[in-house]
């Protein structure tokens, strides 16, 4: 299946006892290339969502981010711990000094860190990295849906500029025997005429004819430039999983290869206009191919 680079992808779940929402952001590059943003309290399990995310995700680079949702209020909350500690230790205090009064709540809240608002490791402490991993996958599954969907626009403008390329190739063909023959009688009459009447070894004349002709002839640059289009467009078709960006762009210079030779070899106007047209729409197909996964 044809799938872009370029795609978002979004999803939230619970993790633990509180939300996280995670983000997916992709765009194209040679390798898989993830760049993770993860709250404090999610980056232990760096490591693992790195892993799901490659298992689903071949190529492009991957901005990850991650955060805990939270109510519009934040949640005061008591460090029970720290406030018996103060409440004992004042007591004490109190008893050892002699000194009058009582230790009240108010008091003891006021010691350092007793009273907090909520922080982001707030609800997480009974989540699992199985819980992020679903909430992970979620956007990941989102972000495919928007790579294949993107991907099938490509794959249908790619074809029809691959449909211009056979096409020309097609002329290319219908051309170059024409094109031959015709630089056979060309060579003929011109030989013929600086000859001046003498009389021309034709044994010697059809085989300079032949080493022309074999100089001219492009017909396996275009029986192979044929081969490489219906690769092309088999790899275009493809259903399965497997990503077809890279073979698509080893395809793309094969072709540019066999363009080459035969415009060295045409020596003809009207073939150097369709490999002139051959090699632009080329290009234009590589511009989309890079952004295939």
């Amino acid at each position: 299946m044809i799938r872009s680079m370029t795609g978002f992808g979004a999803a939230e779940g619970p993790v633990g006892s509180t939300r996280v929402s995670v983000e997916l952001r992709s765009v194209n590059h040679r390798f898989f290339n993830p760049s993770l943003k993860l709250p404090t309290a999610l980056s232990q399990w760096e490591g693992e969502v790195r892993e799901a995310l490659r298992q689903r995700i071949s190529r492009g680079h991957l901005t990850v981010f991650a955060r805990i949702e939270r109510g519009d209020e934040p949640q005061a909350m008591v460090d029970e711990e720290r406030f018996a500690r103060f409440a004992a230790e004042l007591r004490r205090l109190q008893q050892a000094h002699g000194l009058s009064g009582d230790v009240d709540v108010g008091t003891v809240l006021r010691m350092p860190d007793v009273l907090r608002m909520g922080r982001e490791d707030d609800g997480l402490a009974g989540a699992t990295v199985a819980d992020l991993l679903v909430v992970v996958d979620a956007a990941a599954r989102a972000l495919q849906t928007m790579r294949e969907q993107e991907g099938a626009r490509l794959a249908a403008v790619i074809a029809e500029r691959l449909a211009l390329v056979a096409a020309a190739v097609a002329r290319l063909a219908v051309r170059a025997p024409e094109r031959t023959e015709a630089q056979r009688v060309r060579l003929r009459e011109n030989v013929e005429r600086l000859a001046g009447g003498i009389a021309v070894d034709p044994q010697r004349l059809a085989q300079e004819i032949a080493i022309l002709a074999d100089r001219l002839d492009v017909g396996e640059e275009l029986d192979r430039f044929a081969a490489h289009i219906a690769a092309f467009r088999d790899a275009l078709k493809a259903d399965d999983s497997e990503p077809v960006g890279k073979r698509l762009g080893f395809l793309l210079q094969e072709m540019l290869r066999e363009a080459n030779t035969t415009g060295s070899k045409a020596n003809d106007a009207a073939m150097l206009l369709d490999v002139v047209a051959i090699k632009e729409e080329l290009e234009r197909i590589r511009e989309q191919v890079e952004n295939l996964e």
